[in-house]
């Protein structure tokens, strides 16, 4: 395969989280990805250090699973997503996947099988909208509705050799999805192209799209995972690209599909 063919994907893992129950371990997790025909993978709602996770250090685990030899987590929350914004928002240029941060984080990784030859970071920020989510009440264990607030967002670029991926995962408020999709699209189109950009975006089938004036790679339903009606997650190409073999995937960890597609130049 040319260093201007790879095969690209992205999936929400949900913290290591199945359609139903808790966090798997390492050894689930692992096993969920070991053996995925893809060679730069995108992944949203990534535990590092997280007490609902087991502890587990998920970017370095999926990263060994996956063979990468290169590999950024980028947090966007230090401490623990919750209802009462007992969180503080991260502010960091991303890590290495043998450095991970001190304490739990949650946030997007972007894993490489080939060499990168640069990394960028572009900071999303958050919306104000709240969001209506099913969960455990830490007080008694009983399930229960809360608002949760929205967290900061961020993008992560790996340059390639020819190519160029930026992972994300947007707002779940679609009117600031949009704004932050736009920033990403001036952003993207600065960086040596063409790029793929991969992630659960929280905008629905050909809307992304059509807002960044790029071609879709893969089209198809990836939310819910066990009976998709729609397609937050998505696969974009800016520039001369072509993809080949999409596929959209359940896997035994996450709440939404794996996206993938091998892309090539021209």
């Amino acid at each position: 395969m040319s260093t201007t063919e790879l095969r690209i994907g992205t999936v929400n893992i949900a913290s290591g989280r199945g359609l139903s129950g808790p966090s798997t371990g390492a050894d689930g997790l692992a096993a969920a990805v070991a053996g995925l025909d893809v060679e730069v993978l995108a992944v949203q709602e990534v535990d590092v250090h997280q007490p609902r996770s087991h502890g587990v250090d998920q970017p370095a685990v999926l990263g060994a699973a996956l063979g990468t030899v290169d590999g950024r987590f980028v947090p966007t929350v230090a401490g623990t997503p919750d209802p009462f914004r007992s969180w503080l928002a991260a502010d960091s240029p991303g890590h290495p996947l043998d450095e991970a941060p001190a304490g739990p984080h949650y946030g997007i990784a972007l894993l490489s099988r080939r060499p990168v030859r640069a990394w960028h970071v572009l900071p999303l920020g958050a919306g104000r909208a709240k969001l209506p989510i099913k969960a455990p009440d830490p007080r008694t264990g009983v399930p229960r509705w809360w608002w949760f607030p929205d967290e900061p967002r961020v993008a992560v670029a790996a340059e390639l050799d020819g190519l160029t991926v930026v992972a994300t995962h947007l707002s779940f408020a679609p009117h600031t999805a949009l704004r932050q999709l736009l920033r990403l699209g001036r952003w993207a189109r600065s960086l040596p192209g063409p790029v793929v950009v991969a992630g659960d975006l929280n905008l629905v089938g050909p809307v992304p799209g059509a807002m960044l004036g790029a071609q879709r790679l893969v089209t198809g339903g990836s939310y819910p995972a066990d009976r998709p009606r729609v397609q937050f997650d998505h696969l974009l190409g800016l520039g001369a690209l072509t993809a080949e073999r999409p596929e959209a995937r359940q896997l035994t960890v996450g709440d939404h599909r794996l996206l993938a597609a091998t892309v090539r130049r021209g």
